[in-house]
């Protein structure tokens, strides 16, 4: 009986590999002085009464290397649009022209850059958190077959593979968050 428990670390790296796609979705929001249509996605719209995307209330356009469009479809949102925009914290005004929002992208300063950097270290701290809740879930899955009669060397074979994905989920967040640091930080 003590042979067929297992535990499921195809799960655990799905759920480490999430952690990393989460992470790179943010990375891809913090603006580095270039233009993105990534930049807005997080912003939501309270549109028709549900918080709604911004990029399912216009089409976002990046028609300049400087300069981010949205053009909103139903006149009576784009108020809501550019109070989205406003609040959401990415630091950029947005300029009303009919029913298309023009966000241009100011130069980063040395100071915006250094912040925005520690938003980005901030960001791969979450991502290593929930890495290592990941982590904690797989011990306390081992625990548990400890409990039902797994052998204590099986056990440490399951415990150095949780580690071993543990620690390279850990590695590629650290690897991203340097690349990140540096975009930000290159002028």
């Amino acid at each position: 009986m003590a042979e067929d428990i297992e535990i499921d670390t195809d799960d655990l790296q799905r759920r480490m590999d999430g952690a990393m796609t989460s992470l790179r979705q943010e990375f891809a929001s913090l603006r580095t002085g270039r233009a993105s249509a990534s930049m807005v996605e997080p912003i939501v719209v309270d549109a028709y009464g549900a918080p709604t995307p911004i990029n399912q209330v216009g089409t976002v356009n990046v028609p300049e290397p400087r300069m981010v469009t949205i053009t909103i479809w139903d006149k009576s949102l784009v108020g809501k649009a550019e109070r989205a925009i406003r609040e959401s914290g990415i630091g950029i005004n947005p300029v009303i022209d009919g029913m298309t929002i023009r966000l241009p992208i100011p130069e980063l300063n040395e100071e915006r850059r250094r912040d925005l950097a520690k938003v980005a270290g901030g960001y791969a701290e979450n991502a290593r958190v929930a890495i290592r809740n990941i982590r904690r879930d797989g011990m306390d899955q081992l625990k548990k077959a400890k409990g039902s009669g797994m052998p204590e060397d099986d056990q440490k074979i399951w415990q150095s593979e949780i580690q071993e994905m543990t620690d390279a989920a850990i590695k590629r967040i650290d690897d991203a968050l340097e690349t990140k640091q540096e975009e930000i930080m290159q002028v």
